[in-house]
């Protein structure tokens, strides 16, 4: 059986004849959502991107070697818009020109959501398109498509963190210092409250430097608001993790969606099984992005930041992974506060940084008695544990320029944080 190309244009012919409730019927059956509040002309436009899809998705037996030599194979990350059509966001999930638009009916049809990495052929835009089009779809978060219903995020059970990350052997002094005072698992949610010039960027980069290298673990690095030449020492620094940026030039309304959809591409991960480290930076950015987007309104950057922050879990059910979020909240930011006020009492494990001490170039510039962590018997044995706390007394009884320089002596003269503490 031959089968012919449909053009845009002429499909879009074809449907300009058909009567309302034809291009209704037909919209229902393609899953077009809201197509009877559309105008006629964008109700032939949707049909006709969706038809047309179809038709290559089904001509690919009999035109293998055309499919070949027209399309181009691509990997992005779905965003779904409201109107159930979606679309794949290449580097740094902004909305670019080369994005691949996937009809309704392929994201129903495979049961697609935001935020997964679909992997497929791309046809290039007709008359009248402005965007490439998938024509079928090869891959799903590195799999098959799925057949069966998939879990959601939301309804899996969150359980103490208890796989803690190793960062004691790193040859990092700030690395260490975390893990001696704040040790990392999978899971946690961990809020960095950090003045500016305080060494927040230093810390973060550290730590997420540290997790980059550990294969088993997916890390993604969203940056809200940060100068574009910031973002590009974070991707030289992290060549191998997925470095986001919603940089300062970008409107509100675009730093928010680059966000959740970073947000939603962790989820997904944790879906699937694997382990998703996100780091933020920062929550009170996002909350300003967010409050001028809801026209200088509190109730929405709230949501959007403590959505975000309170992603963080372990996940309990069989073959379920895990959401790590590591976030920083800016004194003097813009929010007035308002997104430490939303987080500070749900976090897992907290780490002050001092402006003082890194402006007296004191390093690391932790303030060590207000760093703590939750659940922590369960990431330490006894006898860690009870070194741990003798480290802890020793630091209390200084003041913060005394206890920064003593762990810094006490890291430096260890080859790793177990040798540190049989040494107490």
């Amino acid at each position: 059986m031959i089968r012919h190309r449909y053009p845009a244009a002429a499909m879009a012919a074809n449907l300009e004849t058909l009567h309302l409730a034809d291009l209704h019927a037909r919209a229902a059956q393609l899953g077009i959502p809201g197509y009877r509040l559309l105008r006629r002309e964008r109700l032939v436009a949707a049909i006709s991107q969706d038809e047309g899809t179809e038709r290559d998705r089904d001509a690919r037996p009999d035109r293998e070697r055309l499919e070949e030599a027209e399309t181009e194979g691509v990997t992005g990350v779905l965003e779904v818009t409201p109107q159930r059509y979606g679309f794949l966001r290449f580097g740094g999930l902004e909305a670019q020109a080369d994005d691949v638009y996937v009809s309704a009916s392929q994201i129903r049809r495979c049961e697609l959501r935001s935020g997964d990495q679909v992997a497929g052929p791309a046809r290039a835009p007709r008359r009248g398109e402005r965007h490439r089009a998938l024509i079928h779809v090869d891959r799903v978060n590195g799999g098959e498509p799925p057949t069966e219903k998939r879990p959601a995020f939301e309804d899996l059970t969150p359980v103490l963190p208890k796989r803690r990350v190793g960062l004691g052997d790193s040859s990092d002094v700030l690395t260490r210092a975390v893990d001696l005072l704040t040790p990392l698992a999978l899971g946690q949610r961990v809020l960095v409250v950090a003045a500016p010039r305080s060494g927040r960027t230093t810390l973060l980069r550290s730590i997420a430097s540290a997790i980059g290298q550990q294969e088993a673990l997916e890390l993604i690095v969203v940056l809200i608001d940060e100068r574009p030449e910031e973002a590009t020492a974070w991707a030289e620094a992290l060549p191998e993790s997925e470095v986001i940026s919603a940089t300062a030039d970008l409107p509100p309304e675009d730093q928010v969606r680059v966000a959740e959809l970073a947000l939603e591409r962790g989820r997904r991960i944790a879906e699937a099984g694997r382990d998703a480290v996100m780091v933020v930076d920062s929550l009170s950015r996002l909350a300003v992005a967010s409050s001028s987007v809801a026209g200088g309104g509190r109730a929405s950057d709230v949501a959007e930041v403590k959505g975000v922050f309170g992603s963080g879990r372990e996940l309990g059910e069989e073959g379920a992974g895990s959401m790590t979020v590591i976030a920083t909240v800016v004194a003097g930011a813009e929010d007035d506060g308002a997104a430490e006020r939303a987080v500070v009492t749900t976090e897992s494990s907290l780490i002050t940084l001092d402006p003082e001490l890194a402006a007296a170039g004191v390093f690391p510039a932790l303030r060590a008695a207000k760093c703590r962590i939750s659940n922590e018997d369960a990431l330490r044995d006894a006898d860690e544990l009870a070194s741990v706390r003798r480290l802890r007394s020793l630091l209390a009884d200084l003041d913060s320029v005394e206890a920064a320089n003593l762990l810094r002596g006490r890291i430096e003269g260890s080859a790793s944080n177990a040798e540190l503490l049989a040494s107490l």
